[in-house]
This record gives structure tokens, sequence and C-alpha cells, in this order.
């Protein structure tokens, strides 16, 4: 008896006839993020991927655990494939299934049959495998309504397939099937959320933190590599960008007035994602602004912040509360590390009173004083890239 996963997909079926480049991608994904637990033959039929190994050296719960973490892929059963005979399937279902059968206290059978060939309906098919199920194991009636274990059956193109109830994948679409982004990357809750959330829309991720050393410490840095390292569960493997941000924020403190200081900081961070982005060929840039939650973050001062470039800047938790964000990222795994007490460079040179409603003329004026252009080639002359993930 073979113990396999049923891998279905998600909103990749909605896709007309480019349908087959994102299943290509969502394929390439699965095989690398499994390629740890084992040797697995993985194929793609009826909006289903399935994932057979090869031989007796693997780890199906880490893979299952793996599996879980792939956008693209709506829901996933731990089955067991059989020949398309009635009897088999009753077989298959006793043993596949005997310990689950031994802690529910009653049972129903749901079966669907795609290949048409079959001679029994799924109705009749179901009737059969749980008249014989309730016979092997007496002390667990059948309740059709409200069922402590549902076995399913599905009878498929090249086999028969038994598993008990599915559970949720992670949805979405395959990363690298929507493009690529530069995503601003801090050590607080906020923005690895935002990168979760953007690369679930099936976007390679580069992420860029900027680091004020010795303002912030190096555990500060090594806190968002760690972030990182949490996100490649979903995000897949990544380059960290780690930006030196010292000396144009010593410049910004030494010659711009206090109240713009955090406006024009984070101007120079978009310019400088900006300039990343180019040499890696992405579209946009993500930040993990929510509407109203700190002085830069009102319309006006985003206004502000963006308008020095060009790309689009994608915001997926412009709208959510901060209790929406704090649970997304418990969900994830990136909220106790986020927590963790090593601030990050915004927290350096704060101003008492920053303008919450800056008039943009204003904002360049005040940092006009500054050379900008030379700042930022020297920012980004001086990247540090960090491999995360496998």
């Amino acid at each position: 008896m073979e113990d396999m996963l049923l891998l279905k997909l998600g909103e990749i079926v909605l896709k007309g006839l480019n349908r087959r480049q994102f299943e290509m991608k969502l394929m390439a994904n699965i095989n690398r993020r499994l390629k740890a637990y084992g040797t697995f033959r993985t194929y793609c039929i009826q909006s289903t991927v399935y994932v057979e190994p090869e031989n007796a050296d693997f780890d199906m719960d880490g893979a299952l655990e793996a599996a879980r973490c792939i956008f693209g892929i709506a829901s996933i059963s731990r089955a067991a494939a059989c020949e398309k005979d009635k009897d088999a399937i009753v077989e298959t279902a006793r043993r596949y299934l005997a310990d689950s059968f031994r802690s529910a206290r009653s049972f129903k059978v749901e079966s669907r049959r795609s290949d048409k060939r079959f001679p029994m309906t799924s109705i009749q098919l179901s009737q059969y495998v749980g008249g014989l199920l309730s016979e092997a194991f007496p002390d667990v009636p059948v309740d059709v309504h409200d069922p402590d274990l549902t076995v399913f059956v599905e009878v498929r193109d090249l086999a028969a397939y038994v598993h008990g109830p599915a559970i949720p994948g992670a949805g979405g679409m395959p990363v690298g099937s929507n493009g690529r982004a530069v995503s601003l990357l801090s050590g607080g809750i906020d923005s690895p959320v935002s990168t979760y959330m953007i690369a679930k829309r099936g976007i390679s991720i580069y992420p860029v933190h900027f680091f004020s050393f010795p303002y912030t410490s190096e555990l500060a840095k090594q806190k968002v590599v760690d972030l990182a390292g949490i996100l490649t569960r979903y995000c897949g493997r990544m380059n960290v960008i780690v930006v030196p941000f010292t000396h144009i924020q010593e410049e910004i403190r030494e010659k711009c007035p206090e109240e713009y200081f955090t406006l024009i900081m984070r101007r120079f961070m978009m310019r400088i994602a900006e300039k990343l982005a180019e040499m890696h060929n992405a579209r946009a840039l993500v930040t993990g602004e929510n509407l109203g939650q700190v002085a830069s973050q009102t319309m006006e001062a985003m206004a502000c912040t963006q308008a020095p470039i060009r790309l689009p800047v994608l915001q997926p938790l412009i709208g959510m509360d901060k209790e929406e964000i704090v649970t997304m990222a418990r969900k994830i795994g990136t909220f106790e590390t986020s927590i963790l007490p090593y601030e990050d460079c915004c927290t350096v040179f704060t101003p008492r009173h920053p303008k919450t409603k800056p008039i943009p003329e204003e904002v360049e004026r005040a940092e006009s004083v500054l050379d900008i252009a030379s700042l930022v080639e020297e920012a980004v002359a001086g990247i540090e890239r960090i491999r995360v993930g496998e």
C-alpha cells in the first residue's frame, strides 16, 4: 500500500491558455521544496498534483508539512493508492485508516468517480465501501449527517485513492509566477507579514534591509536574517540585501530640519530600493505600511515618500487592523522573532514632533541640501548579500 500526497490546485484552475505555465512553476517549487524529504515522483493530472515516493527512504510527515507552505496549493490529502476495484478499495481503506477508525465515534464514506468507466456510481461505491467498513469496525456506527470521520474515495484515471479529510494548503499563486518585487524588510511585525502576503500572490521576493551600525547592532541585522529564514518556508530561497544606511542618516540629522527626518529617510529608502529593483529586474516595491499607524503612514506622508520613484508600491497591510497583522504574524511564525528587543534603523534619530501632513515642496526643499544621488550610489555600492533557504 503506497503512502502518498494529493495536492489540489487553487487559483491556477481559473487560468486559461497560460495555465500550463503556472502549473510548471508550481511543480518546480514542489520538487525543490520536497527534495529534502526523499525522492518523489510528481505529476499533475486534472487539477491535482500527485506526490509518490520512489523508494522506501522518505519522510512523508516532513513532506506534508513542507507542502502546507507552498503557495498555489488549495488542499492536501495524505492518501493510499490502490487498484480501481471495489474490494481493493475496501481493503485499502480498512488498513490505511485503521488508526482513524479506532479513535472515531462515527463515520461516512464520500466517493468521487472522475473515471466514468468505473462500473459503479459514486453513491453505489459509497454504499458498498461504507457497508463493508461498518462490518469491519462494528463499534463505529455510520452517520451520514455529522460523522466524526469521513472516508474519501477518489476513482481517478490511474488508480483509486483513499484518504481522510484534507487539510488546507497555503493557497495563492506559485512563487515566481507573477514576477519579482523588492520588499523592505525591517525587524518589526508588519514587514514580514507584508512580504508573506505579496509572495502569496506569486511574486519572487528580494528582501532589503537598511542597517545603521553602530546605532543598530549586529543582533538587529541577524534578527532580520532570521525573519527572512522563517519566510523561506513560504517564499522559497532568497538573498537578503543589507544596505549600509548610517552615513545617510547622519547626513539627514546634521543638515535637515528635525520634523522631516523620518520622511527624508524613507524617501532615501525608496530611491535605493528602486535602484536595487532595477538591478534585479523587479517590477514593484513592497512595504508594510498600515494607514494611520504612525506619523509616516498618513496619506500625505506616504505620498511624499513615494514621490521620488516610478515603480508601483504594493502595500498589502494598508487597511488591516493591527490585531489582524499580529494574528497573521503568529500564524506564519514570525511574531516571536519580530518582538525581540533589537531596534532597526527606523528608530534612529526619531523626531520629537514629526510632520504628519507634509507638503511635498517643503520636503523637497528640506532635502535639497543633501547630495542625494551620491548618497544613493554610495549605499548601493556597499550592499551585502546574505543567502537564506535552500
